[in-house]
């Protein structure tokens, strides 16, 4: 069932508009750091140069359109302050999952891994700040992501904080981004089978935006049916697929300015993509083919069709996105 009814810009804006607002407290800023103790001020003007005013926070999106998602009949069946700490937790989710995948840049884009100069349309972290700085502002926005998710007195149950952790830690881990990112860095210059290809892809960019629906969907106050949660995690893996895929098209197809990141760096860096091993034409196809797995999922997650449309507008807008 086509997303285009749903209003995507109007519940994005208003989405991220908690989410820019909780960044803003929390990265460095006295939010959940001790005010009589800060951060050093290097350290934290180059924590917010990383995570704030830029990027198209789509994980936040993911983990809190989740959230949506599961939320059926709450309201009549919890108590408010219940609704509210588990939407607090959804909220502390989503930041904390657009901390991790900062911190990811801030080291993916050091000399020692891919030596990029720009992200996010200005000078990359330690261009901006020098290499050690920008070591320290990664490891501390990836420590400060669990901070965040495991707040003293919160309202929403540590079963839920719990669950939380784990679901991020493998999603950044030697199982997921970590994993991913070693692999790439081991196949410059080889060539890689298509399951070989996917496999990186999963771990290095689709294990956290998966990660992120199944944060969102740990929000939920009851635990949900295997099918559901499965249903969840098929949409998230094929959206997360598809976000890379797309990525590889758009690195040959779009120029600098408009990626807000190096275009044409993956054939300089002679690394595999789709586009490189399958064509441009079917990397297109396959995009589209992965976009129909994910809202295929959703029809076989048993959740009211309403509550999942900003699931499905996301995923159509990752698919047919222009940077």
């Amino acid at each position: 069932m086509s997303s285009t009814a749903f209003d995507l810009p109007t519940w994005s804006t208003q989405a991220l508009a908690r989410v820019e607002q909780a960044l803003s407290d929390w990265v460095a800023a006295g939010g959940v750091v001790d005010a009589e103790h800060p951060a050093p001020a290097a350290l934290r003007e180059g924590m917010r140069y990383a995570v704030l005013d830029g990027g198209k926070r789509l994980r936040p999106l993911l983990v809190l359109a989740a959230r949506e998602a599961v939320a059926t009949g709450e309201a009549s069946a919890l108590n408010s302050a219940a609704v509210a700490g588990l939407d607090d937790a959804a909220l502390r989710a989503a930041c904390a999952a657009e901390l991790i995948h900062a911190y990811s840049l801030v080291h993916d884009d050091m000399p020692c891994m891919d030596n990029d100069i720009l992200r996010r349309g200005k000078p990359t972290v330690h261009v901006q700040f020098g290499e050690a700085q920008a070591l320290l502002a990664g490891d501390a926005l990836q420590a400060l992501a669990f901070e965040i998710l495991t707040p003293e007195g919160a309202a929403a149950p540590a079963s839920v904080q719990a669950t939380l952790c784990r679901l991020l830690a493998q999603a950044a881990g030697y199982q997921g981004m970590a994993g991913g990112q070693a692999i790439d860095l081991a196949s410059i210059g080889m060539a890689l089978t298509e399951e070989e290809l996917r496999c990186m892809h999963r771990l290095k960019t689709g294990a956290l935006l998966q990660g992120s629906v199944m944060m969102g969907a740990a929000c939920a106050a009851r635990p949900l049916p295997l099918a559901t949660r499965n249903a969840l995690h098929t949409y998230g893996a094929a959206l997360g697929l598809a976000f890379q895929v797309v990525d590889d098209i758009l690195d040959v197809t779009a120029d600098s300015a408009t990626l807000g990141k190096t275009a044409g760096k993956d054939a300089a860096q002679d690394k595999p993509t789709y586009v490189s091993l399958l064509g441009l034409d079917r990397s297109l196809a396959y995009a589209q083919e992965l976009l129909a797995q994910a809202l295929t999922a959703l029809d076989a997650s048993d959740l009211p069709h309403t509550n999942t449309q900003a699931l499905r507008a996301l995923a159509d807008m990752v698919v047919n996105r222009s940077s």
